[in-house]
């Protein structure tokens, strides 16, 4: 697989990671252990040399699968973790206060088994809490070696550029897909002005953009996407749509759905690296072939062109973690 560098921070990863939350976390029944590390492993002697994880997935258990996992390969790869969301008992809330961030890096470097964590962002912007005092913790931890790089998670304009002043940002990770352009209004100019490299995550629209979701799917009890207004029933049969569109232009190209998708994210710049997740080593395999279509202006435009045309239906997220996103 091809290496992309994020921004000017050096850190050079493949040109696709792969998003651990699905693994046991978020989408119904968590994949047995013992399968998810040898998924894992799967991806790394496939090419993916980039893993994204957080401490409160699972929660708490995410980042051991992750740890398991990359143990014999840590030297060759790049872990990312995450601070910021408390979920204790299943209760939600943000702290981002020095002392929790120092807690949260101790933990994850446990719950890991590893010496420093090569990115480590705040999962979403704590309002109670100074992006200055956020970032001068993160540089803290840097010179003390317990952190490679510092990272932002959802944050807005303001907060990436006040942080960056302080500690240089590697990356922002927020969402980024078809059906969710917002970044290109204000966010991805000011991360190629500052050098900063870009993480979408659900790049495959939470498993809508693969084509295999319809208004007629049932997702599991404790499926995340129950409580998303883009996934509600009338809302997905909206936004079947672009679905349709979608499978025309990838039957064109001799693609899937999800290739199309990913490889149209690969295109828009060179220090972009999407984070697909999946439980199934074939989806794996069809996310990792994106990597080698190459789309060129004629099938950007006419992807963009119909983008244009089609009105998206649903919030990403229901009220409550909407209100959490920094603007």
């Amino acid at each position: 697989m091809q290496m992309r560098e994020l921004g000017n921070s050096g850190l050079k990863i493949s040109a696709l990671g792969f998003g651990c939350m699905g693994l046991n976390f978020g989408y119904g029944q968590p994949l047995e252990k013992s399968k998810a590390v040898t998924l894992l492993r799967q991806a790394y002697e496939r090419g993916i040399t980039f893993f994204d994880t957080a401490e409160v997935y699972g929660p708490y258990t995410n980042e051991e699968v992750v740890g398991e996992a990359l143990a014999p390969i840590r030297e060759n790869v790049v872990i990312a973790t995450k601070f910021g969301i408390l979920n204790e008992k299943g209760e939600g809330g943000l702290c981002s206060r020095p002392e929790n961030i120092r807690r949260a890096a101790e933990a994850s470097l446990k719950r890991l088994g590893i010496e420093h964590i090569d990115l480590f962002y705040q999962h979403r912007v704590d309002r109670t809490v100074p992006i200055e005092e956020v970032a001068g913790t993160v540089r803290d931890l840097i010179a003390e070696g317990k952190v490679r790089h510092f990272g932002l998670s959802e944050a807005g304009v303001e907060n990436i550029r006040r942080a960056h002043a302080v500690q240089p940002v590697a990356a922002l990770q927020s969402e980024y897909s078809l059906w969710w352009r917002e970044p290109e209004e204000e966010i991805l100019p000011l991360l190629e002005e500052l050098g900063i490299g870009f993480v979408p995550f659900s790049p495959l629209g939470r498993g809508f953009l693969t084509g295999t979701i319809t208004d007629k799917t049932a997702f599991a009890e404790n499926d995340m996407r129950n409580s998303v207004p883009r996934f509600s029933r009338a809302a997905r049969k909206t936004n079947q749509d672009l679905i349709d569109v979608l499978g025309r232009i990838a039957e064109r190209l001799g693609a899937t759905q999800a290739q199309i998708s990913l490889a149209w994210l690969l295109a828009q710049k060179p220090w972009i690296v999407p984070i697909p997740g999946t439980k199934k080593l074939d989806r794996l395999e069809e996310n990792i072939g994106s990597a080698e279509i190459v789309l060129d202006d004629q099938d950007i435009c006419e992807i963009d062109s119909v983008l244009n045309k089609i009105k998206i239906e649903g919030e990403r997220y229901p009220a409550n973690m909407l209100a959490t996103i920094d603007r």
